[in-house]
C-alpha cells in the first residue's frame, strides 16, 4: 500500500515525478485570481486558531458540514472554535473523493508540518498542534503568501473601490509580492438585482460624476477602469448565469435602464439588451488597456431563499446551471472581434457539459499579437476536483494548445490555499507523465520541462503581463 499523501502523492508514474519534483515543485505562484482581503493582507493580524484560519468565511467547507448533518451554529454561528474544528474534522472522515480532503491535509502538511490524517480521532491532538503553532510562530497573512512563495496576487475589487490598501501594499517593506486590482462590475451589470438603483448612485459618486443614463453607466465604468488600471490592474473579471447577448440598439438599452431606475420589472430579454451595451463597452476598453478579461460562466446563485435571507451570498447554496453558452458566447466575442476590439480573455465554465465549447471557442478568436490570446480557464469552483482538473487539461490538450496554457488560480478567500497549486501541479504531471510514458508523447526533456513550468507559472506572468 501506497503511503497516505507522501511525496510522491498523485505521482503515478516515474516521469510525473520527475517533472513535478525537479521542475514544478519549487516555482513561485501567480494567483491571478482570487478572494483575497486587501485590507486583511494589509493590516496582516494573526489567525487567532485554526479554526478561524480554515472556517471564518469558507463556503466550501460550510457546504460539506451541512452534508453531514452538523448544524449552521457550528458553520456560520458562533459556537466555540474547538467545537467547530471538531465538527469539521468529523466531516473530512467522510469526505472521501472530495478535494477537501486532499487540500486540507496538504494544508497540514505545508503549514504546520502535520502528517497525522484528521479525523474525530485526531482532531483534540491537531488542533493543540496547530494552535501552538500558530502560537509560536509567524502566520500573519503576510508571512503566510511569502511563505507560499507567492509573487502576484489579483483580488478582486469593485469599480468603486478606492483601493487604498492596494496602494498602501506597495510600500510594506519586505513583502516580496504584487497584489493587484482585478475590475469587477458586476453590479453595474446585474440590473435586475435588489438595490441597483442605489449602487448605480454609489458608482456616480465614484466616477464624480451624476448618472441618469446607460450612457453614463458606460461613461463613469470607463472612467473607473483607468484609475484601476493606474492602480496597476491587469485583469476585469465578469461573473454570469449564462452570457448575456442581444443586437438591440441603443435606444433599448436606454429604456431598459430607465425602467430599472424607476422601480418597473425589467425583463430577461431587456436585461440581455442593457448588459450587451454594456459589457461591448468595456471589451473595447480592456482591449485599449491591454487588459485580460475573465468571464466565468454557469453559476446558479443563492438557490436557499430562506438561508439566502438570512445568511446572504456566498455561503454554499450555490450550484451549477444548465443554461445554452455557444451561441450568444460567440456572438458576443465576434462583436468585438470584428472591429478590432476583443481583449485577451479567459472562459471559465462550470459545467462540465461545457469543456468541449469553449475549448473549440477559443480556436475562433486567436490571434498572433498573444500567444493563445483566448484562454479557457482552468476548472473552477465545483470543477476543482481531481477529475475536474484533469478533464479541463484533457479538452485543452485535444483541441487546443495545452502548452501554452496560463495555468491554476486559487478563486479562495483562505490564506493557506496555495496548497491548491501544489495539487493542480501534482495532476497536470501526472496527466502529462502519462502521455509520455504511455508512447502518445515524445521524452524530450527540454521541451517537457518548457510546457510544465510554463503551466505552472511563467505562461501567466507573460500572458498578463506582471
Amino acid at each position: 500500500m501506497i503511503e497516505f499523501m507522501n511525496r510522491d502523492f498523485l505521482l503515478d508514474t516515474d516521469t510525473a515525478k520527475r517533472l513535478f519534483h525537479n521542475y514544478c515543485e519549487n516555482l513561485p505562484v501567480c494567483d491571478y485570481h482570487c478572494h483575497l482581503s486587501p485590507k486583511e493582507i494589509y493590516e496582516n493580524k494573526p489567525p487567532s486558531d485554526i479554526s478561524e484560519l480554515w472556517l471564518k468565511g469558507d463556503h466550501y467547507k460550510w457546504r460539506a458540514m451541512r452534508s453531514c448533518g452538523v448544524s449552521e451554529e457550528y458553520c456560520t454561528g458562533d459556537k466555540p472554535p474547538r467545537e467547530k474544528f471538531e465538527k469539521f474534522a468529523y466531516t473530512l472522515q467522510y469526505a472521501i473523493g472530495n478535494p477537501l480532503y486532499h487540500w486540507a491535509h496538504i494544508e497540514l502538511q505545508r503549514y504546520f508540518g502535520i502528517k497525522t490524517p484528521l479525523s474525530v480521532k485526531t482532531a483534540d491532538d491537531i488542533y493543540e498542534t496547530a494552535n501552538k503553532a500558530i502560537a509560536d510562530g509567524d502566520f500573519r497573512p503576510q508571512s503566510l503568501i511569502m511563505r507560499s512563495n507567492v509573487k502576484v496576487i489579483c483580488t478582486t475589487d469593485d469599480p468603486t473601490d478606492d483601493l487604498k490598501y492596494h496602494a498602501l501594499l506597495k510600500n510594506v517593506p519586505d513583502f516580496d509580492c504584487k497584489v493587484l486590482p482585478t475590475f469587477r462590475p458586476d453590479k453595474a451589470l446585474n440590473i435586475c438585482a435588489e438595490g441597483f438603483g442605489n449602487y448605480i448612485k454609489s458608482l456616480g459618486i465614484a466616477a464624480d460624476m451624476e448618472i441618469k443614463t446607460c450612457r453614463d453607466v458606460i461613461s463613469a465604468l470607463l472612467k473607473r477602469a483607468d484609475y484601476f488600471d493606474k492602480m496597476g490592474c491587469r485583469v476585469s473579471d465578469h461573473a454570469f448565469d449564462y452570457v448575456p447577448y442581444s443586437s438591440a440598439d441603443d435606444s433599448m438599452a436606454e429604456k431598459a435602464f430607465a425602467k430599472a431606475m424607476n422601480g418597473e420589472t425589467v425583463s430577461r430579454a431587456e436585461e440581455d439588451i442593457y448588459k450587451t451595451k454594456v459589457l461591448l463597452a468595456l471589451g473595447e476598453k480592456y482591449s485599449k488597456l491591454g487588459w485580460a478579461m475573465e468571464i466565468h460562466i454557469g453559476a446558479m446563485r443563492n438557490n436557499n431563499t430562506a438561508m439566502f435571507r438570512s445568511h446572504g451570498a456566498d455561503t454554499g447554496f450555490d450550484s451549477v446551471g444548465d443554461e445554452s453558452v455557444a451561441y450568444p458566447l460567440s456572438r458576443f466575442m465576434d462583436s468585438l472581434n470584428v472591429r478590432g476590439k476583443l481583449p485577451k480573455t479567459i472562459l471559465f465554465n462550470l459545467n462540465s457539459k461545457d469543456n468541449i465549447v469553449l475549448a473549440t471557442m477559443l480556436g475562433n478568436f486567436q490571434s498572433d499579437e498573444v500567444e493563445s490570446k483566448i484562454q479557457f480557464g482552468p476548472a473552477w469552483w465545483f470543477l476543482d476536483t481531481m477529475d475536474g482538473m484533469t478533464e479541463q487539461m484533457k479538452a485543452l490538450g485535444n483541441l487546443g494548445i495545452l502548452g501554452k496554457f496560463i495555468g491554476m488560480e486559487t478563486d479562495s478567500r483562505s490564506f493557506t490555499s496555495y496548497g491548491r497549486h501544489e495539487y493542480f501541479r501534482r495532476i497536470m504531471c501526472a496527466l502529462i507523465g502519462r502521455w509520455v510514458e504511455s508512447g502518445q508523447y515524445a521524452d524530450d526533456e527540454e521541451i517537457l520541462r518548457e510546457i510544465v513550468e510554463g503551466i505552472s507559472y511563467y505562461n501567466a506572468m507573460k500572458y498578463f503581463n506582471f
